[in-house]
């Protein structure tokens, strides 16, 4: 059943004269909003067509057709050779200058198995046994003759010079198709490089990397006229 309000009551009334005053309020704020925005737009294509006609007819500029390919990467830094190369240079200076509680080395340490030239530091042949050097170069002096192992070695020694290497590996072998089996080239290529005057230390390998059968060498860091084997 529908029901009706008494128009009459003053409340009533005032709450709808609110509510009209208040409707009006939003659609002249609604009208203005809108007469603001249609004269921006008005402004903004007045200004548009102005600066066209200020400049007049454009030509677009030539531009370079643009690669999809990646540009090229950097040239890759040889991180541990520099490193190997300042502990090698460092390694020289105190070898040079050793310490006054340095233990006299003659040429022979351990029999044949390590040696470092006299009056050196003994810190030489240690850090060469645990492998501070890493080995830049290898000569296999297998089912050679003791006069080609000798012309061999000597030139891969100033080869090993002029490319700059501190640490190299001679497999010379253990012998053991020799006569007697008795290791002939050990002796002599030990000896050998004990004649070398760029020749530091050497010492003989970790088993997996020819143990007995090679001896790992140490070359000084300054060009030096090698002395003949």
């Amino acid at each position: 059943m529908a029901t009706f309000k008494d128009l009459s009551d003053p409340r009533l009334l005032a709450e709808l004269r609110r509510r009209a005053a208040a409707a009006e309020e939003r659609r002249q704020h609604e009208q203005k909003a809108e007469h603001a925005a249609r004269a921006r737009a008005e402004r903004e294509r007045a200004q548009r067509s102005d600066f066209a006609a200020a400049i007049g007819a454009v030509t677009p500029l030539a531009t370079a057709p643009k690669s999809a390919s990646r540009a090229p990467l950097p040239t890759p830094h040889p991180r541990q050779r520099v490193a190997d190369e300042a502990a090698a240079l460092e390694a020289s200076r105190v070898a040079r200058d050793p310490s006054p509680m340095s233990w006299d080395i003659g040429l022979d340490i351990e029999g044949t198995q390590s040696y470092v030239r006299a009056g050196l530091n003994p810190d030489l042949l240690r850090k060469l046994r645990r492998g501070e050097w890493v080995v830049q170069g290898a000569l296999d002096l297998h089912q050679h003759t003791q006069e080609q192992a000798r012309a061999a070695l000597a030139e891969f020694l100033a080869d090993a010079r002029r490319q700059g290497w501190r640490c190299v590996r001679i497999v010379h072998g253990k012998g053991l198709s020799s006569p007697n089996r008795e290791p002939v080239l050990k002796a002599r290529v030990r000896k050998w490089l004990q004649l070398r005057d760029e020749v530091l230390a050497y010492c003989e390998p970790r088993p997996h990397a020819g143990g007995s059968g090679a001896v790992v060498v140490l070359l000084s860091g300054t060009a030096r006229e090698p002395a003949r084997a």
